[in-house]
């Protein structure tokens, strides 16, 4: 079904593999990210210092302590004696070029937390020189900042325990990066869009990658709430690249109730030989795409460089790709139950509807439409239009097959209670709005 190739830059190793009808080609980098959920706190609880910065009217000698009296500089804020409970305040407007870097400790009960004040647009970093935040502190609580045009990532977490919560990122090769040593991080309910450049483009044949919204390498992350567009930049080796979200050698990461659009892929996912991605878990996704090329989510078996990648579990995700060239799922060299599991999702494609070799995935509980089909169906599946309101809204249609079609789970579908797994009838609707 697929052949790759490996290929390396900067001591990375990437791979590629396309698909034997040729309708779709795509990359997995082998660097991925990913995030976990950290729970609400009240202001009293994480009260400290709160540092104003201005990068218009700013002065690096004030006292910083007062929105009348800002620093100017991300320096400033990097070389700060930063405490558990402490905050620094954005101003609305401001714009950087360079790196804010931040390195210090928080705890659970009190995180550091960067947040925005005044009114306008969100304080944009932008900077070819590095990654425009870097996060390699624990318990950061992020929001309210822009990452433009940054060298690499619009994002860097190498930390554990850090949430970014309403951020930006655009223009980047990766949105969001988070590194193998990062984990029980969150990014949640944040914008990532047009991260469509390319870290290498060039006539060498096979070694192109980027465009990619979330990379996530770590463990026990969680991505979540946020709208991912526009992963998908043009490619001299292979048309375009690009995806919305990415695993390679991460295990039990969630990745749930997204709004992916135009995006090359949703996800793909591998590890290198003696690693593991076991047990990640994608829920209530949406994912549409406007344009001829498209997949939704794409694994492998023992048998790929890459693989095997093991217990993946996709449940209540809701896909339309009308294009000609795209795909539902793949499970492919060597796929097994152990390999992938579907439940409960609804998916209308213009391709393939889905691929799997070996014995096969474990599938039941969905609603397919494709112009083709290579996998067998599962237990209560069926080949039937899911008849979504329309191709950006995939709430279902009176009349729809996927109503009250679901079968019913337990807890571990949705990544643990802990995962905060919701509530549902016996019978649930098929799809990422089940009732």
């Amino acid at each position: 079904m697929a052949h790759y190739v490996l290929r390396r830059y900067g001591g990375r190793s990437w791979f590629r593999f396309k698909l034997d009808s040729g309708v779709l080609r795509m990359r997995l980098l082998a660097v991925a990210v990913v995030a976990s959920l950290l729970p609400a706190l009240p202001a009293e609880a994480r009260a400290g210092t709160t540092y104003y910065v201005d990068s218009r009217k700013g002065d690096d000698s004030a006292a910083g302590t007062s929105a009348t009296k800002p620093w100017k500089s991300l320096e400033k804020i990097a070389a700060a004696d930063l405490k558990p409970g402490d905050a620094v305040s954005l101003k609305r407007g401001s714009r950087w070029t360079g790196t804010l870097t931040l390195a210090a400790k928080g705890t659970a009960a009190r995180p550091i937390v960067i947040q925005a004040y005044g009114s306008g647009p969100m304080a944009r970093i932008t900077g070819m020189d590095g990654n425009c935040v870097v996060v390699s502190g624990d318990h950061w609580r992020v929001s309210g900042v822009r990452a433009s045009r940054c060298q690499w990532a619009g994002f860097e977490v190498s930390g554990d325990n850090n949430e970014l919560i309403g951020v930006g990122a655009d223009h980047n090769i990766a949105g969001v990066l988070i590194t193998p040593s990062g984990s029980r991080n969150v990014v949640r309910d944040s914008t990532i869009t047009d991260n469509n450049r390319m870290s290498v483009n060039d006539s060498e044949p096979g070694n192109d990658s980027g465009a990619f919204g979330v990379l996530l390498n770590g463990d026990n992350n969680v991505v979540s709430g946020n709208t991912i567009t526009g992963s998908y930049g043009p490619s001299i080796d292979f048309g375009y690249d690009g995806a919305a979200v990415e695993i390679f050698g991460g295990d039990r990461n969630l990745i749930t109730r997204n709004i992916s659009r135009d995006n090359l892929t949703f996800t793909e996912l591998g590890a290198a030989k003696g690693s593991t991605a076991t047990g990640n878990v994608f829920s209530f996704n949406v994912v549409t795409t406007s344009r001829g090329r498209g997949a939704f989510l794409v694994t492998r078996g023992p048998k790929h460089v890459v693989g095997p990648v093991k217990g993946t579990i996709a449940v209540h995700n809701s896909v339309y790709l009308p294009g000609r060239q795209t795909l539902g799922w793949s499970c492919h060299d060597g796929c097994s139950p152990s390999i992938l599991k579907l439940r409960n999702n609804a998916i209308k494609v213009g391709g393939q509807a889905g691929y799997e070799d070996g014995k096969g995935a474990d599938e039941a509980g969905s609603v397919y439409m494709g112009r083709t089909f290579r996998f067998k169906l599962g237990r209560g599946s069926v080949r039937a239009d899911p008849k979504f309101v329309s191709s950006k809204d995939l709430h279902l249609r009176p009349g729809s097959p996927a109503l009250g079609h679901g079968v019913r789970l337990g807890p571990e579908w949705y990544g643990g209670s802990s995962a905060g797994a919701p509530s549902l009838p016996a019978r649930p609707d098929a799809g990422a709005y089940p009732r």
